[in-house]
């Protein structure tokens, strides 16, 4: 991971197969983004990651947002999969940042972390919360020899510049992931959809 003043990344282009609908409502405050486009996105980082040489031991994702990827990378690459949990973003929708905190255990089966790490996540913001995480990772765990990072996404107004990135933005949009709908979704509301189903 480099300062983003040190290494211009290389800025891309809207996907050419995205979804129209998508399309219409992005714009430099809001950026949409399929399951199809997400997958491709993880697919493509999978082949930079490939492409470079890099060999891990290990791959650490970031709850929550950098889970998906993790899972996905880890069968890939065939290589175990740890959990860390970091977050900066409070309110009830997660769209504000507030105060870092990094979770003190990593889950993982796969024991101590040890020797090259990969660590993912879906986008880099500000760049504080991997700058953090990785000088977490090193002080807490003296095992690791190598950290390596990734993302999909890499907003114009981050510090950092993570060693794989799919797409540099020349802007800072919110990133509507297609999992996200579920945080304003109600229980209340999936039991009258499912029961009005199962009553049919």
């Amino acid at each position: 991971m480099t300062r983003a003043d040190e290494t211009e990344p290389k800025r891309v282009t809207q996907d050419k197969n995205i979804d129209v609908n998508c399309a219409a409502q992005s714009n430099e405050l809001d950026l949409w983004v399929t399951w199809a486009q997400y997958d491709d996105l993880i697919e493509q980082l999978a082949v930079q990651v490939q492409q470079s040489g890099f060999r891990f031991d290990q791959i650490v994702c970031l709850a929550r947002g950098g889970m998906r990827i993790g899972d996905v990378l880890s069968r890939l690459f065939k290589v175990p999969l740890a959990i860390l949990a970091a977050s900066s973003y409070r309110d009830d929708t997660g769209t504000e940042q507030g105060a870092l905190n990094i979770a003190q255990q990593i889950t993982s089966t796969a024991g101590p972390l040890c020797g090259s790490v990969l660590l993912v996540d879906d986008l880099v913001d500000s760049g504080v919360t991997f700058s953090s995480v990785c000088d977490h990772l090193l002080q807490n765990f003296p095992l690791i020899s190598a950290i390596k990072t990734a993302v999909l996404w890499q907003k114009a107004a981050s510090v950092v510049k993570p060693d794989y990135v799919v797409v540099a933005l020349d802007a800072n949009p919110w990133i509507h992931q297609p999992f996200e709908h579920y945080d304003t979704v109600t229980l209340a509301a999936l039991v009258e959809k499912w029961s009005a189903v199962s009553n049919k």
